[in-house]
């Protein structure tokens, strides 16, 4: 019987404890010998490939020299990991979480109704979403926040880059986000984003009406590794969650299909943007 796909915060777990292993100099072989485990053991762990007992991560946790808290997180993790799906706070400033699914991703699907979605956007638009959303964020937050979304870009320029398909709602064309000057550049910038070969723009115009994913915008992450589950990212006003139940991420596939279908084709997509960028221009 196969081993069922790591969930998330399994996942997040064992990515720390490699972590801590390595900035303590230490190889999986002497891990094991302290552990009085076999190296297949402490491997398995590190790739998300099996579970960790709360007692194992305390106990590694004491070999790589962690503190009282992050043992604590960590053994708090293991119980958890359990469970399928995780979630994160809106205004939660740690977004590793995403920034590593994201890396991993072998194909990403983003489906936006209100925004250019993150990983497109200009410092000046990225700047103005953030303001609107958390209105009282410190200003140099914010600028972390901005500097972290135009890092992400570097993600687009690697040399085997994940394929983005990222469906639009016309809507985002028309909201003055920070104004007309911001606005143009963004949807210029979308443009040129549009002209790399692993990066497809697609608009879902007016005319189409009502349809699947007309109140609810999701990103869709796919994995190469069959031992991995693909993840799909909802985020609300107050939260973001992490999806991973195969009856969760159905129902995103699907919307995704039905949304290619009503959304104008690549080369139409682009016409669509570069007439609506016009207005923002005079």
């Amino acid at each position: 019987m196969a081993e069922a796909n790591p969930t998330l915060r399994r996942r997040q777990l064992a990515t720390r404890l490699r972590e801590l292993r390595k900035a303590a100099r230490l190889s999986i072989e002497e891990v094991a010998h302290s552990l009085e485990c076999s190296p297949a053991k402490i491997s398995r762990i590190e790739t998300a490939r099996r579970g960790v007992i709360p007692r194992d991560v305390r106990d590694l946790c004491q070999i790589y020299g962690a503190g009282q808290a992050e043992t604590e997180t960590l053994m708090r993790m293991a119980r958890e990991a359990r469970q399928p799906g995780w979630w994160q706070t809106y205004d939660d400033p740690d977004f590793r979480l995403y920034i590593g699914l994201e890396a991993e991703a072998s194909s990403i699907t983003i489906y936006d109704t209100c925004a250019v979605p993150g990983i497109l956007q200009t410092s000046d638009y990225a700047r103005a979403i953030i303001r609107a959303v958390l209105p009282e964020i410190d200003e140099s937050v914010l600028l972390d926040r901005v500097e972290t979304r135009l890092k992400r870009q570097e993600l687009l320029r690697q040399a085997t880059p994940p394929h983005h398909l990222v469906i639009l709602d016309e809507s985002v064309l028309h909201r003055p986000v920070g104004g007309a000057e911001v606005m143009h550049d963004q949807l210029t910038h979308v443009i040129e984003w549009a002209e790399l070969t692993h990066v497809t723009v697609r608009v879902v115009p007016f005319s189409v009406g009502a349809h699947m994913g007309f109140n609810s915008a999701f990103t869709l992450l796919e994995m190469d590794d069959p031992t991995v589950s693909d993840v799909a990212y909802v985020e609300s006003i107050t939260r973001a969650d992490y999806l991973e139940k195969p009856a969760e991420l159905a129902v995103c596939r699907e919307a995704i299909r039905q949304l290619k279908a009503l959304a104008l084709d690549p080369e139409a997509s682009v016409l669509r943007i570069a007439e609506v960028n016009q207005n923002y221009a005079s």
